[in-house]
């Protein structure tokens, strides 16, 4: 009989499905942007257009994102490694400092050199364990300049080139 999985190799097995990497962010009530990098974000629907994120319990911009009932994502490119970073271990309060971004439809921060980006309304929240989903409807979406996407693989950054 084999015994469940813990956390470690879970964490492991999950490591070696490769990922985009994306900066998810929202507009708080003060009206200052918030973030955090996230390789969880999945198509879910094309009528209507759906997205999905899953966000830690934890993560200091969940509040943010559940009141503002809205978010963006911006896709990144392989050149953005360090914003990569930065959203996910970096100050939160300098997270913005020096990066270009506009709005758009929902009022949520979109990367100015974004590969592509999505900006939707919350549709619906479903907690799982640790985690809460959060499903988004598209409400604008666009492409950046052409480029390679940066992955998450193994627990580090890679770029795979078509």
């Amino acid at each position: 009989m084999t015994a469940l999985p813990g956390p470690g190799l879970f964490r492991e097995v999950m490591g070696h499905f490769a990922t985009g990497v994306a900066v998810v962010t929202g507009m708080d009530p003060d009206g200052h942007p918030r973030g955090f990098t996230a390789n969880a974000v999945t198509s879910v629907s094309l009528d209507p257009l759906l997205i999905l994120i899953s966000v830690g319990r934890s993560s200091s911009s969940l509040p943010t994102l559940l009141a503002s009932k809205a978010f963006a994502v911006s896709f990144l490119r392989d050149s953005d490694r360090e914003v990569a970073t930065r959203f996910a271990v970096g100050d939160r309060r300098s997270r913005f400092t020096e990066l270009a971004w506009h709005s758009e439809a929902t009022g949520s921060p979109v990367l100015d050199d974004a590969l592509a980006w999505l900006d939707c309304s919350l549709w619906k929240v479903v907690d799982a364990g640790d985690h809460q989903v959060l499903f988004g409807r598209v409400e604008a979406c666009g492409l950046g300049e052409a480029g390679d996407p940066l992955l998450y693989f193994r627990g580090g950054f890679g770029v795979m080139t078509p």
